[in-house]
């Protein structure tokens, strides 16, 4: 039985939530499935994804396929490289705890790095929002000035200056 990892979409129209699934290539895009791995939610920013990567190494191992999209997927959670270091653990190129360690300082220079993206993404966020702000500022007060009376500074010292002289 030929088996692909492929995403099956969910979700309603517009807003597309995806599961990482191993399924028979034969079924279809949204029908049986052997297991589900993962889910991935491309609607947020960066998008949301969450993956089981032993199970997904697994049926790596065991031949599964996987589509363009689900191995950006996993490769981005870092499926292929433990599929890849655990080949090499096979072959006696390194030990398990090598491996690993190679590993887990990958995941940690990679969350490091989606951190930092939604730091940024939040601080330009913040940043928009104040120049909105600003800008609003900016019109409420030409309003404002626009609204008010304008006081002739002329007349206002002509009849002062009656209203003294009549004293």
């Amino acid at each position: 039985m030929p088996v692909k990892i492929r995403l099956q979409r969910h979700g309603k129209k517009g807003k597309p939530f995806y599961w990482v699934v191993a399924a028979d290539s034969r079924a279809k895009r949204d029908g049986r499935f052997l297991e589900k791995i993962g889910t991935y939610n491309p609607n947020t920013n960066p998008a949301t994804i969450n993956l089981d990567v032993d199970s997904a190494v697994k049926w790596l191992q065991n031949g599964a396929q996987p589509t363009d999209t689900a191995r950006a997927i996993l490769s981005y959670k870092g499926a292929m490289l433990k599929n890849h270091l655990a080949g090499g653990v096979r072959k006696g190129a390194l030990t398990e705890e090598q491996a690993e360690a190679k590993f887990n300082a990958w995941v940690e220079e990679k969350s490091g790095k989606v951190a930092g993206k939604a730091e940024d993404l939040a601080k330009a966020q913040e940043d928009a929002k104040a120049k909105a702000l600003e800008a609003e500022k900016a019109t409420n007060e030409a309003r404002i000035a626009a609204k008010a009376p304008v006081v002739d500074n002329e007349d206002a010292t002509t009849e002062e200056a009656s209203s003294d002289s009549e004293e």
